[in-house]
């Protein structure tokens, strides 16, 4: 395959990113003065984090404005095809020797020291780590989506995001009621809808994400489908191509016609409703110029602590443990990576470093 050519300034379009989510949450949220006022002050700050970032990458450094957490790796559900379970990264009893919420709150603090604008929450199951969740509630200048299967979240979640506005529920549905719960289980998807209209009814700001196969593909970017998430008062959706991890599931993951498809429906779909926002993952990552995981546009810190290029491609040679954020962000693995070929590289599958592993591996093996 060919390397994708030209010269592109990933902080640039990072930055912009973040500057385009804050404003089109703004636009959005102009009837409630509560959720405005919140936004208006998130934009102040994150304008803040990006002057950290621009100061820091003329002196040299390159931050990014993202990171991710996955803050456990236990889990309630078995989902059909589910890439963290087949990688042993989730399973169902709690961790061991997990990171604490103390440990967690430090190295948001930190985030926020550097200029980190999004911490995406994940899991496992995020909100079974309900003290990290709470912790992440307290640094209001920086905007924390969560990744959640939509199962755990009662009154006192719905209570806490009401007066944290800057922790934004992520619910990951599959399609329609058949699709979501052929893959989830059954009940999951009617619990999604009850919790989607709670937000709504709330005047809570949420998105949805999206595994996108090549069984789901046109039902979840059907005007039908999302249609309904925006009557519910959703936001954002967030399309995430599907990684096949056995050989039983490869044919689920979308193919060169399926890429094209989603890339010319994500484009429609911005244009014609503006009033969501909608990401494609890796497909941004496509026309940003490569590869953003490894610290170029974010990085993984998995529940133990270990600093990974991102959620699939859990190798690490560095645990946030025994390091600072700013030490871990420029490990010898990450510099590596970000010096090389591999992140540049054009792919067949919906991650380059998956598909790429065994590269990845000899940079550990190296570094």
């Amino acid at each position: 395959m060919s390397k994708i050519e030209g010269s592109f300034d990933i902080q640039d379009y990072m930055t912009r990113g973040v500057e385009r989510v804050v404003a089109d949450a703004l636009k959005a949220t102009w009837k409630d003065p509560r959720e405005s006022a919140f936004m208006l002050k998130f934009a102040a700050a994150s304008k803040a984090a990006s002057r950290k970032r621009k100061a820091a990458e003329e002196a040299g450094e390159h931050i990014p404005p993202f990171l991710i957490a996955s803050i456990t790796s236990k889990c309630n559900l078995h989902c059909a095809g589910c890439y963290s379970r087949c990688n042993h990264a989730t399973v169902d009893a709690e961790p061991v020797s997990q990171l604490t919420s103390e440990e967690w709150f430090r190295i948001f603090d930190e985030a926020d020291e550097l200029g980190i604008s999004f911490i995406l929450l994940a899991g496992g199951e995020p909100m079974l780590r309900r003290d990290i969740i709470e912790a992440a509630g307290r640094k209001p200048g920086i905007l924390f989506p969560i990744f959640t299967n939509g199962t755990f979240m009662g009154r006192r979640y719905f209570d806490l995001f009401d007066k944290k506005r800057n922790l934004l529920p992520i619910m990951s549905i599959e399609g329609e009621k058949e699709t979501t719960d052929a893959r989830r289980g059954e009940g999951v998807y009617d619990r999604l809808i009850a919790n989607m209209n709670e937000l709504h009814r709330r005047g809570l700001i949420f998105g949805a994400s999206v595994t996108v196969t090549t069984e789901n593909i046109r039902e979840v970017t059907s005007d039908a489908f999302l249609q309904k998430l925006s009557d519910r008062g959703c936001k954002a959706v967030i399309f995430v191509e599907f990684v096949p991890v056995t050989d039983e599931s490869a044919e689920l993951a979308p193919g060169d016609e399926e890429r094209e498809y989603l890339r010319e429906e994500i484009a429609r779909l911005r244009e014609e409703h503006p009033e969501m926002v909608y990401i494609s993952f890796p497909g941004d990552e496509k026309s940003s110029g490569g590869c953003v995981a490894a610290g170029r546009g974010f990085f993984h810190i998995n529940s133990h602590g270990g600093a990974e290029p991102c959620p699939f491609s859990p190798y690490s040679d560095v645990n946030i443990r025994n390091t600072s954020l700013r030490e871990a962000m420029h490990s010898p693995l990450f510099l590596a990576l970000q010096k090389g070929d591999i992140l540049m590289d054009d792919h067949d599958g919906g991650c380059v470093l998956y598909e790429k592993r065994e590269l990845v591996e000899q940079l550990m093996a190296n570094s």
